[in-house]
């Protein structure tokens, strides 16, 4: 026998063989079941008929009880109108002791009726429910009968009610198939009629005073044999020309394409295969001449990604050395992963402390996609679970999953790993694992190796190395920044420090200048701040002016700027505000220190925590009415604020004017500050502080002596 009929015989075999056993057994089965469940429909039915009769009967023993009541009231065609017109039975019929009707209601039915109560197996036509009308000294008088009539109307709704067809044996038995067949059958047995309907007999039971027929629609099977056959008889067609075409597509070059893969595997990459059709056999020697080409350029690519990975570590160490651009970091060390691992794309993801998702940093070999649009919740797809797990991950994504997010790139195959902080967990992949996986602060992700292969543990190695460097690389840029931030920065009160206020006082007075408007300085000073250290220590003061330092924050606007100058000083710049508005502020910010003072908790154990209360003396002057450079403004604010000591403290002093020669866009010759937007006529008065109105501060003229002011060094007291 030749290899093409073992091959078709085998598969004929394997394939054939079950698919028949499917369809017999396929076959056996349903016929049974659909048989079992026709059974126990019409035992549901049965069920369901029953309690449909009792409830009628229910209905009518109500009707004939309310009759009967009263009835023996006196009211007898009212008490049987009113059952039958609130629908508790059909027709009522009221007879005295000695049988004679006395009233009836609605249309009766002839006797003899079913007793709900007492049935028996004779056909009626008609149910009912009867009880005796007794006089107040409970005699009888009669009896009150409420009726059903057994008609289609009754058998419809029973039919309704329970899910089966429902036929009564009093009628005429040559009427209904199932009627004819149930009056053969014994006691609740079950029939088949010629008409393919399953019948069942059921018999009178208290409650239930008829003898019924309940049918369903048999099974049929016959279409589903026809069917098994024709889907037997197609898989066998289709079987054997699938069998002949396998087995003659595959038997021509076998022997040439195992030779050729023996010379591969001596280490010949120039083997070839001849293709002579286009045949699955043919593509598969297609598939190999193009793999073994494939080999052969990778060979080459290995050897030319050697010196090209040489010389990324010299850009990357480059890199690390001379710059704290973090994306620029990211960026070369995301190149110098991929020339090592030989992947084709990545990414490179950060956790955004602020709203602790990952966000997409750099990408590199992704055409079309912008990594700006990358954002994961953490556990979200390949990148969040490896952020959320801090575990790294390689394989295939249809084999070893997880399932990628909708933004996440596509690819095949993956190797993943979380850039832990430094110090925490494996950065090289050297040192023993832990138990706890690192503290991710984000991810570094590689996807679809040249060549087709999965990423090894090498690469995996590799991977971990390159996510070390660009933890340390993160946290010297954070470092960096936080030094940064740090030299502007005052560390107990979070406001700007002195540095800051320079720069940030120069720039906005060539702000102000430039587009001609105004700005506000205002100079504060804590009151008695000395006093508070001496009396509570400086612990308490520290206290005092951080908790000073919130208020000022939350009172100022987002375009403000709030300075500590130093020891209980401060400065605050409002930009495009004239004097009223800073006097608005500084009266809002004076009550706001003012009416609360402030909790410190002793550092003592057992002692209750102190209420300190604190005022605060402000200064204001205006660019560029007081002052044609910042220096000069902050000095006339400074003037001010010693003018609010002297005043008795707690209040606020606007700077007298002065001539201030600034040269503005669009200013008329000659035209005096004075007349500037912003500056306000007798700007030299105070306003209203919280002890109430305070004098104007002296107008200090140019080369004049200044009046005498209190110390410099004692004006925090």
């Amino acid at each position: 026998m030749t290899l093409r009929a073992r091959l078709t015989a085998a598969f004929l075999a394997v394939v054939l063989g079950p698919v028949l056993l499917g369809a017999i057994f396929v076959g056996i089965a349903v016929s049974a079941v659909s048989q079992q469940r026709a059974k126990e429909r019409l035992e549901s039915g049965a069920q369901n008929v029953e309690a449909a009769l009792a409830v009628t009967c229910q209905r009518l023993r109500l009707a004939a009880e309310t009759t009967a009541l009263v009835t023996a009231d006196g009211d007898q065609p009212d008490a049987a109108q009113r059952a039958v017109q609130r629908g508790l039975a059909r027709a009522v019929e009221v007879s005295g002791a000695d049988g004679i009707v006395l009233t009836t209601a609605g249309v009766l039915p002839p006797k003899p009726w079913a007793d709900c109560a007492a049935p028996a197996h004779a056909p009626f036509a008609a149910i009912a429910a009867s009880v005796d009308v007794l006089d107040p000294s409970s005699r009888r008088i009669g009896r009150a009968y409420a009726v059903e009539p057994v008609d289609a109307t009754l058998l419809a709704w029973l039919t309704d009610a329970s899910g089966v067809r429902v036929d009564s044996l009093a009628t005429d038995q040559t009427e209904s198939e199932s009627v004819r067949v149930a009056a053969k059958l014994d006691r609740d047995a079950t029939g088949t009629t010629p008409g393919g309907l399953l019948v069942r007999r059921l018999e009178p039971r208290p409650d239930q005073p008829l003898t019924l027929a309940l049918s369903v629609p048999e099974p049929d099977t016959g279409g589903l044999y026809a069917v098994l056959v024709a889907v037997v008889a197609c898989a066998g067609v289709v079987a054997v020309s699938v069998a002949w075409w396998l087995a003659r597509s595959t038997t021509h070059p076998l022997t040439e394409l195992a030779q050729a893969v023996e010379r591969v595997a001596d280490g010949d990459l120039s083997a070839r295969v001849p293709v002579r059709s286009q045949d699955e056999v043919g593509r598969l020697g297609q598939t190999f001449n193009r793999m073994t080409r494939e080999m052969q350029g990778y060979v080459q690519a290995l050897t030319a990604s050697r010196d090209q990975l040489r010389g990324q570590l010299g850009v990357l160490g480059d890199t690390l050395a001379g710059t704290h651009d973090l994306d620029r970091i990211l960026q070369v060390i995301l190149q110098t992963a991929t020339a090592a691992t030989g992947a084709q794309s990545g990414v490179v993801l950060m956790v955004d402390p602020a709203s602790g998702e990952l966000r997409g940093q750099v990408a590199e070999g992704l055409a079309g996609f912008d990594v700006a649009d990358l954002r994961l919740q953490l556990g979200d797809g390949l990148l969040g679970t490896v952020a959320a797990s801090g575990e790294p991950r390689r394989g295939r994504v249809d084999r070893d999953g997880p399932v990628l997010a909708p933004v996440e790139p596509r690819c095949i195959t993956y190797v993943a790993v979380p850039i832990a902080a430094p110090g925490v967990g494996p950065t090289t992949g050297l040192e023993p694992q832990s138990d706890l996986p690192p503290a991710a602060r984000g991810v570094l992700a590689l996807y679809d190796r040249h060549g087709f292969d999965e990423f090894d543990d090498a690469d995996l190695i590799t991977l971990r190395t390159f996510a070390g460097q660009a933890a340390v690389a993160v946290d010297n840029v954070r470092v960096h920044e936080e030094a940064q931030r740090l030299s502007l920065t005052d560390p107990l009160t979070g406001l700007s420090n002195y540095r800051y206020l320079r720069e940030s006082l120069r720039r906005e007075v060539e702000r102000a200048s430039r587009f001609g408007r105004s700005l506000a300085a205002l100079a504060l000073d804590l009151d008695r701040f000395k006093e508070v250290n001496d009396t509570y220590g400086h612990a308490a003061g520290d206290a005092v002016l951080a908790e000073f330092a919130r208020r000022l924050r939350a009172e100022i606007r987002e375009v403000d700027f709030a300075f500590r100058q130093g020891g209980e000083e401060f400065v605050v710049l409002l930009p495009e505000t004239d004097a009223a508005g800073a006097a608005v502020l500084a009266e809002r910010l004076g009550a706001a220190v003012r009416r609360s003072p402030v909790l410190v908790v002793s550092s003592t154990p057992g002692q209750p925590p102190r209420r300190i209360p604190v005022t605060v003396s402000i200064g204001i002057a205006v660019f560029p009415i007081h002052g044609a450079t910042g220096a000069a403004v902050l000095e006339a604010a400074d003037d001010a604020l010693y003018a609010a000591k002297a005043a008795g403290r707690d209040t606020y002093k606007i700077a007298p004017d002065v001539v201030v020669a600034v040269p503005l866009p669009g200013a008329l010759p000659g035209a005096l500050p004075g007349a500037l937007p912003g500056a306000l006529p007798g700007a030299q008065e105070s306003f209203t502080g919280a002890q109430g109105p305070a004098k104007a501060s002296t107008e200090v003229t140019p080369g004049a002596p200044k009046a005498a002011q209190p110390p410099r060094q004692s004006r925090g007291g």
